[in-house]
This record gives structure tokens, C-alpha cells and sequence, in this order.
């Protein structure tokens, strides 16, 4: 009989050859990456100017969010190094995705959270895989540098963003866009907390068209570029937490986008230059303007995602009507980052309550609207 078992292959069996393994490096993973770039037609005629946009929906990861891309390379790494324990400091996603990858490679994960600062959705996920979680009183900065002192003086793997092998795996979404489209896209909205994603994805259309200065090599041999420029980073943070923006850290950052509510990047000046590099911006958005393109992906495209994932399209709106209007040949794409199941809170806040109506069949067809 034929074998008709479906291969399943996670981030590193796909793209081992850009990524920093060997033969010894034992792959910790959930067949991470592979997520879905969806057309996102709805949202083109908000935006305007015809343009070609894609929806990179990072929700579809295991633990539902970008996270797992870096956290794969880097419980991998941690377990080649025989390193016996993790630990990060996290707003939630870190925390849901260095204790899932944790618990499968069957090493120790400790998370410190800032109390009161982490969606309900990610603090569930990261204590029923088994994570110690620690809520310390303060901002995430506080639990970083708290983080960073333990992993100075004591055999414990960081596995937040500082770690190099984490951005080595997110740069796979960069190639997993280039793979799908034939091409680079034109601009790249993403959003921007601690930066190490818009410094991922950077680093990774560099790598996988093979740039050098204005000359283009694409080395995918599945695929051909058909535009040989790189494209233009548009990063976006919230307008309570923009410290990259206001050229200077923010003591007490404040957003209901949890996720990107980071008052001194860890990968500040990468991501200064994936923005001065591509010929981008980094640039804020308010909370008013974030909620409205979380409904608007939820209401117009059917894809429901955490506040801070929707700071790229809520960027890209206000890009689009305030700064520079789009010929209509542009492909664009929009990062988002986690999926909306990540803040259920959040999402009751924002939903109309039900109506309550009597066993009324004439009354029910009204309400309806038939």
C-alpha cells in the first residue's frame, strides 16, 4: 500500500541550512511556523489605493503566538548546551512559549511577570505547562533586569529576545513570506514592543534574498524575486509606550496592548536599524486606533487576534490616510503577532452583549434582520 502519512517538519528541519545547528543539536519542537499569509480583501477597501495586502496570522503557532519561532532554536540550543533550567522575564507570550518548549524537552522553566501586566489567557498557559511563575511588583524592565542579574550569577539559560538563537528562528516568518509571495514584499508593518521581532524579520529578508547593499542574490531555488528591492520596515508602538519613538526609555508605559507595553526595548538599536536600513519608520499608534483595527480584523477578515497584534494594521490605517497615499501595485504585509484567545478580557470588554429576547419567533427574525 502507498504511504500516505503527511511529514510534519517544524522551523529548523525546514530552514536548517540558515539556521545555527549541526547534527548534534537535539530539535525540541511543536511544528512550529508554517502559518497562514491571507489575502486580506476586506481590509484593502478600508486602506485604499488597491493595494495587494497579507495578513501574516503568527496566532496559528502552537501556543498561539510568534514566540515559538525563537523559543524552538533556543530550548534546542539550551538542551545541546545541557543546560538544565530556562528563564525569562515576560509580559505572556515569552512565558506561554519558553514553558510549553520547556516542558517538552523536560527542563525546569521559571517566568517573572510584571503583576498586574499580563493577560490572562498567556499566565494560564505558561502555569498549566508547568512554569514557576513569579508576578514581581513592577514594570517588565524591572523583571528583566531581575532576570538578567540571575542568569549573570547562577546556570540558568536566559531564553527571552537577548538570546541570540531566539531571533535566529523568528527570521523564518520573513522566509516563510518570501516563499509564499515569489517576492519581497514592498512595506512590512509590524508591531514594535521589545523590538526583537521587527529586528528578526529584518535580518531574516537579508539573509534569505541574499542582499548586499543595493545587489540581490536570492538563493531559494523554489522561488523567484521579482522585485530586488528589500522592504521598507514600518514598526509601530503604542503611543503610551514608545520609547523608540521618543528617543528615550519610558518609566511607566501604559496600553491595553499588554504585549508590546515595554518601556525599554531590549533590541532598541536593531530595530533603529532595520528601520534606518530598509527606508522605514517606527511610529505610534493609540489605543482607540489599535481597538479599531482589532475589530476591524475580527469584523471584516474573520481573524481574531490580541490587541498588540493589531498595532500593524492600525499603523498601516493611519500611514495610509495621514502620511503617504499607495499607488495600488504595492504588496504589502501585516504582522500579526498572537491570537485573540491570548486576552479574552479583553475581548469581553469590547463585545456587544447579547439581547435577551422572548420565545418570539417574529420578534427574533426582526432582530436579525429578515
Amino acid at each position: 500500500m502507498p504511504d500516505n502519512r503527511i511529514i510534519y517538519e517544524g522551523i529548523i528541519e525546514r530552514y536548517r541550512k540558515f539556521l545555527p545547528v549541526s547534527e548534534k543539536t537535539p530539535i525540541i519542537t511543536l511544528y512550529e511556523g508554517n502559518t497562514p499569509l491571507l489575502r486580506a480583501k476586506n481590509l484593502e477597501s478600508v486602506v485604499g489605493g488597491n493595494i495587494n495586502l497579507y495578513l501574516k496570522f503568527e496566532g496559528a503557532n502552537p501556543t498561539g503566538s510568534f514566540k515559538d519561532r525563537g523559543m524552538t532554536m533556543a530550548i534546542s540550543k539550551a538542551v545541546e548546551e545541557k543546560s538544565r533550567a530556562v528563564i525569562c522575564a515576560s509580559t505572556g507570550n515569552t512565558a506561554a512559549s519558553a514553558a510549553a518548549y520547556s516542558a517538552k524537552a523536560g527542563l525546569k522553566c521559571a517566568v517573572i511577570i510584571p503583576d498586574g501586566s499580563i493577560a490572562l489567557g498567556k499566565l494560564s498557559q505558561a502555569m498549566m505547562h508547568g512554569a514557576k511563575v513569579i508576578a514581581l511588583k513592577g514594570n517588565f524592565d524591572d523583571a528583566l533586569r531581575i532576570v538578567l542579574e540571575i542568569t549573570e550569577k547562577y546556570p540558568i539559560t536566559l531564553v527571552n529576545s537577548l538570546n541570540p538563537y531566539r531571533i535566529e528562528g523568528q527570521k523564518t516568518a520573513a522566509f516563510e513570506i518570501i516563499d509564499f509571495l515569489g517576492r519581497v514584499p514592498d512595506y512590512h508593518f509590524i508591531p514594535v514592543g521589545n523590538a526583537g521581532n521587527i529586528t528578526a524579520y529584518w535580518k531574516g529578508y537579508k539573509e534569505y534574498c541574499g542582499f548586499s547593499n543595493a545587489n540581490c542574490e536570492f538563493k531559494n531555488p523554489k522561488s523567484e524575486i521579482r522585485n530586488p528591492k528589500l522592504p521598507k520596515m514600518m514598526g509601530f508602538q503604542a503611543a503610551g509606550a514608545a520609547p523608540i519613538v521618543k528617543g528615550k526609555p519610558i518609566k511607566n508605559p501604559k496600553t491595553i496592548a499588554t504585549a508590546i507595553k515595554i518601556g525599554n526595548p531590549a533590541s532598541w538599536k536593531k530595530a533603529e536599524e532595520a528601520r534606518d536600513e530598509s527606508g522605514g519608520i517606527i511610529s505610534t499608534v493609540t489605543d482607540t486606533e489599535i481597538l479599531k483595527a482589532y475589530k476591524l480584523l475580527a469584523s471584516l477578515e474573520g481573524i481574531f487576534v490580541e490587541p498588540a497584534s493589531a498595532a500593524s494594521v492600525a499603523g498601516l490605517i493611519k500611514y495610509s490616510s495621514k502620511v503617504h497615499k499607495f499607488s495600488g501595485s504595492e504588496v504589502i504585509v501585516c504582522t500579526l503577532t498572537g491570537h485573540g484567545l491570548k486576552d479574552p478580557d479583553r475581548a469581553i470588554k469590547s463585545a456587544v452583549k447579547p439581547k435577551i429576547i422572548k420565545q418570539d419567533m417574529k420578534k427574533i427574525l426582526k432582530e436579525i434582520g429578515l
